[in-house]
């Protein structure tokens, strides 16, 4: 590959909280600093970085304390709580990085995703966020209003909108600090949805997807490359199936033709592909990889790399 300069990491849901666990600070923050292993290995080697993570399940968390406590805490709304996640993820991040190396600069930028009033994803929530919980509490939940959906066959989830980012409303402020050698964490479950009203920017109840969030953000500031580091080594096609096979090295056109043959689902792999495929072509690298195999995959020997 060309030489790397300015790298957008987007983050997995993994590397914060993985299946199974409660959510506690001590259990996210051992997590992350495993994660920070990795990411480690990059910053070694000199890479500017800007760090998306996500937030779907501290979310969840959040929005439940909203509803377990309304009778005597006043509930907080939907974009407060993103921003919440956004500074309490960004804070763990940034204090293992820190510690790590205690020479760089890291800094954690709240930030707001601008989209637009009129997505028709604010009619259909279809993002799943937060716990799973059984068909009776679901049905428990949409008394009270919420949408509730099945979820991959685990369970049923809150649903909230989706809309698509259009800019990073603190993009500049990220490119400079960048260019000044500092860590970026930023843009965290995809950042705050805001909309603009007469010239003001107005909260939104929605989550934007990180991995869409991340192409944004990395367009924005003339990123080198869009990493996306999820739980698996590459992506594939025919997944599951005798006739697997695992992509490496690929152009965006033969992995948009695999994209619209419905190769990848919308719910996990799908957006990932998406993104990278758009961030392609524009003529830069996307990347697809594991975590453990950040690094190798910077270096053009693992993971899942398209080009132009």
């Amino acid at each position: 590959m060309d030489k790397i300069n300015r790298v957008v990491i987007a983050l997995g849901g993994n590397a914060i909280l993985k299946p199974g666990q409660k959510g506690t600070f001590d259990e996210q923050k051992e997590n992350i600093e495993i994660s920070v292993d990795s990411i480690g290995a990059m910053i070694e080697e000199g890479f500017k970085l800007a760090i998306v993570h996500g937030n779907g399940p501290q979310v969840g968390q959040l929005l439940q304390r909203n509803e377990l406590c309304k009778d005597s805490v006043p509930a907080q709304p939907f974009a407060s709580v993103s921003a919440q996640s956004q500074g309490y993820i960004g804070h763990m991040i940034q204090e293992s990085i820190k510690n790590r190396f205690p020479e760089k600069e890291v800094v954690t930028i709240l930030s707001m995703t601008e989209v637009d009033e009129k997505d028709p994803a604010f009619s259909n929530p279809m993002k799943p966020i937060g716990l799973f919980y059984t068909k009776e509490e679901a049905e428990e939940f949409e008394e009270q209003g919420i949408v509730m959906g099945e979820d991959s066959g685990r369970g049923y989830r809150r649903l909230v909108p989706s809309p698509k980012p259009k800019e990073i409303v603190e993009r500049k402020t990220i490119a400079k600090l960048l260019e000044m050698d500092t860590i970026v964490i930023t843009s965290g479950g995809g950042g705050v949805p805001v909309i603009k009203r007469d010239g003001l920017y107005v909260g939104q109840d929605a989550v934007i997807d990180k991995d869409l969030a991340a192409l944004s953000l990395a367009s924005d500031i003339n990123a080198d490359v869009l990493m996306i580091l999820t739980d698996v080594d590459n992506v594939y096609i025919n997944y599951g199936k005798n006739n697997q096979e695992k992509l490496e090295h690929i152009t965006v056109a033969q992995l948009e033709k695999y994209y619209e043959e419905g190769q990848f689902a919308e719910g996990s792999m799908g957006p990932k592909v998406k993104a990278c495929i758009d961030f392609a072509k524009e003529g830069k690298t996307a990347i697809i990889s594991s975590l453990e195999n950040g690094l190798l995959a910077l270096k053009g020997e693992k993971g899942t790399i398209v080009t132009k």
